[in-house]
């Protein structure tokens, strides 16, 4: 635009210096001609707008501006005098505009780093409120004003904390896995057309199974001794249990509850018709019947818990679980191999369990 208005300016100055040797007369004709040409172009636009540009605009505007409303009004333009006026106005104001705009910048935007990680507070502590988010950062040593954890919240749309700290059942699954067992009952059918039932329990945080038993009758004693022996086994492994999910089936008698009670673990109920609730333990039972049932033809109850205790071993001693980053309950991942050489001459040997239904993969000796 500054371009465009030099522009206009120099040719103008000459237009001006082509006036200066002419007369009075020659200019009041030359005026009288352009005030036709302007009739004639305003009956062919018909009522049209004539559309300027911001250089066209500026250039009349600082031309006529001294001249007064009455003496604008005689004259031919394609533009009211108002419009002179406001443009002219306008000019002013945008000319005042970048003389005053200040020579330094405003308070500096947030780093992203910072904005990432008050985002990331907020999501993995959604009890906390903007001042315990700003808080946390001046321990951490990052020093951002409360209002401005507040803006970082709210562009982000997330909402206070007391609007966003109800707990859910994943929070509390995540929050108590340490202590928190689950246990379901799921049944076979032998070769003789035999319906057994099978007891297991899970360990949440180390996703440790435990076989408790397979019976045809599960009597409330029987699951009651079962119980008692679930106790027993979280013993061995020094696991402080606090609670135990099950659902609502009938086959848990009233006794089974009152003997985790009593040795100070409490028992909470999965949802009607609600099997996420149980998710862990379910899907175990469903990986059991996919690797094992499935593909084993089941004699009666001593094959039954023969291949039960081998997929036992099996699983907390070599299967890799996900929800664990393929680790195994009772060994970590080893080192990753580094040594070209020896990734160069792996030397891998197969262990067959169960007659080849499970198969275990270990170095060579």
């Amino acid at each position: 635009m500054l371009l465009r208005l030099a522009y206009l300016g120099m040719t103008n100055a000459f237009a001006m210096l082509r006036l200066l040797p002419m007369s009075d007369r020659e200019k009041d004709v030359e005026i009288l001609a352009l005030r036709h040409r302007i009739a004639v172009l305003e009956r062919h636009l018909d009522g049209q707008r004539v559309r300027f540009d911001a250089g066209e605009r500026a250039f009349p505007a600082s031309l006529l501006h001294g001249v007064s409303h009455e003496v604008l009004r005689r004259m031919r333009l394609l533009v009211r005098p108002d419009t002179v006026l406001r443009r002219h106005r306008d000019l002013i104001v945008s000319r005042h505009a970048a003389r005053s705009r200040p020579k330094r910048g405003g308070r500096p935007c947030t780093v992203r780093s910072i904005r990432v990680l008050v985002l990331r507070l907020a999501r993995e502590n959604p009890h906390w409120g903007y001042r315990r988010v700003h808080g946390e950062l001046l321990v951490l040593g990052v020093k951002v004003a409360a209002s401005t954890v507040w803006e970082i919240l709210k562009e982000a749309g997330i909402e206070p904390a007391p609007q966003r700290a109800s707990s859910t059942w994943a929070d509390f699954l995540r929050s108590q896995a340490d202590a928190l067992p689950a246990c379901d009952f799921f049944e076979t059918v032998t070769l003789s057309g035999a319906r057994l039932y099978v007891f297991a329990v899970i360990e949440h945080a180390g996703r440790r199974i435990h076989v408790l038993g397979a019976t045809a009758h599960p009597t409330a004693s029987w699951v009651a001794q079962a119980a008692r022996n679930l106790l027993m086994d979280l013993e061995d492994v020094n696991c402080r249990a606090r609670f135990l999910i099950r659902d609502r089936d009938g086959t848990f008698p009233e006794l089974f509850d009152t003997v985790l009670n009593d040795a100070g673990i409490q028992v909470v109920l999965s949802g009607i018709r609600i099997p996420r609730m149980n998710s862990i333990m379910e899907r175990w039972v469903q990986t059991c019947r996919r690797e094992l049932l499935d593909r084993t033809l089941i004699w009666d109850r001593r094959h039954l818990l023969h291949a039960l205790r081998e997929f036992e071993t099996f699983s907390n001693e070599h299967r890799p679980h996900q929800g664990l980053a393929n680790a195994r309950p009772l060994h970590p991942l080893p080192a990753p191999i580094e040594d070209p050489d020896r990734i160069a001459h792996l030397d891998i040997r197969r262990r067959a369990r169960l007659g080849g239904t499970l198969q275990e993969h270990r170095h060579a000796a």
